[in-house]
């Protein structure tokens, strides 16, 4: 779409989403409009007539600490008189395409209904991970050293990927993604956001009517967590909760005095596997884990996906090569399946499932091999 395409693509989203303020319409412009040029923002049209949109976010995801270019599909409408057509298949079968030719091996969404993205091959995955702590319990955090903490904004972008990747590497995270540097430009200027950042960490939040607002805190050691964290509490004497996007193993639950449970929801992530073999190529595996193993892919929308692999994971690395000498049977994935098992869905799930099916006798060495527990830190 164009720049022409805007206005229809706004009245498209309020009819799919409800309504934008003009502050929220405004930062929305400042993402898309980029993206236009870049043939990242697709429309379905009757005539003239815009029915249908998706986009594609240029992302950094991370998989055991390695980075991957990935797809993240977002504002996929449908005009409520239009639905119920095919034309929401249609736009996502483009979308899928066009993942390929802008060099995307993965591509992940968060999904609004689950059926029409598992039919194309996208699976449930991962999720963003939303904690409601004690604001009082943060800030009894102890520091364990001194640490440089300073007030960030714009100017900061480089700085704030540079520590994304320092600690995702480190960290061998599954399933984060990092804006590029223009869109964390974007939103370090927020007017309504507070901002800071260490050597190895920073923090962003905001205040979220009486309570406390954490969009995104990531910290490479014990003693930036205990800062950041700290400084959220600094506000305990106003607001009672904060409410925290954070890992499934976040350290802060470690670092807060008192657990005797956890208030933690979830927004679940679809994912799949664009390009088989670039993904396995180029995807972070456990150091100490070795497999050699040949697997079937079906891949209806995809088919250079599909077919026998030949799947070597040694020190950290793997590849996938078309498989010659064939063994009498073999695993057999669907291509949500194979998608799951990339982000660590264990072979017992799949197989209650029916998305995997054939041999069972290599699946522990499958599981060691793409263990994970992905979860992403941003929403789009």
């Amino acid at each position: 779409m164009t720049v022409d395409d805007l206005d229809a693509v706004v009245d498209n989203t309020t009819r799919a989403f409800g309504p934008m303020s003009d502050a929220d319409q405004e930062a929305w412009l400042k993402l898309v409009t980029p993206m236009l040029a870049e043939g990242r923002y697709l429309g379905a049209f009757d005539g003239a007539r815009l029915v249908a949109t998706s986009r594609i976010n240029d992302f950094t995801q991370w998989w055991h600490g390695r980075q991957i270019s990935m797809g993240g599909v977002a504002s996929v409408t449908v005009a409520p008189e239009d639905r119920g057509r095919g034309v929401g298949r249609r736009i996502m079968l483009e979308t899928l395409d066009r993942c390929a030719r802008l060099g995307h091996p993965v591509s992940a969404l968060y999904p609004a209904t689950t059926r029409i993205y598992r039919s194309l091959g996208w699976e449930h995955a991962g999720a963003m991970h939303r904690a409601v702590l004690p604001a009082e319990a943060l800030r009894t955090i102890r520091q364990s050293e001194p640490v440089e903490v300073r007030r960030m904004g714009p100017g900061d972008a480089h700085e704030v990927v540079s520590v994304l990747r320092k600690v995702h590497f480190a960290t061998r995270a599954c399933g984060p993604v990092c804006w590029d540097v223009a869109t964390w430009e974007s939103r370090l200027a927020a007017r309504d956001d507070f901002l800071y950042l260490a050597e190895d960490g920073f923090v962003v939040y905001r205040w979220r009517g009486r309570d406390i607002e954490v969009s995104n805190l990531v910290a490479g050691s014990e003693a930036t967590a205990r800062a950041l964290w700290s400084l959220v509490g600094t506000s305990a004497s106003i607001a009672k909760s904060v409410h925290a996007v954070v890992a499934p193993d976040d350290p802060v639950f470690w670092l807060i005095g008192d657990r005797s449970s956890d208030e933690v929801g979830q927004t679940r992530w679809m994912f799949r596997v664009v390009d088989l073999a670039s993904a396995i190529s180029l995807r972070g595996f456990p150091g100490s884990v070795a497999l050699e193993a040949v697997v079937q892919v079906d891949d209806p929308q995809r088919p250079a996906n599909s077919g026998p692999w030949h799947l070597s994971v040694f020190g950290g690395s793997a590849t996938a090569q078309p498989a010659g000498a064939l063994p009498t049977a073999m695993p057999a994935f669907t291509v949500g399946g194979f998608s799951a098992l990339f982000a660590g869905v264990p072979t017992a799930t799949l197989r209650r499932t029916g998305a995997l099916t054939g041999p069972a006798d290599g699946d522990d060495a499958l599981d060691a091999a793409f263990h994970a527990r992905p979860h992403m830190l941003d929403y789009f």
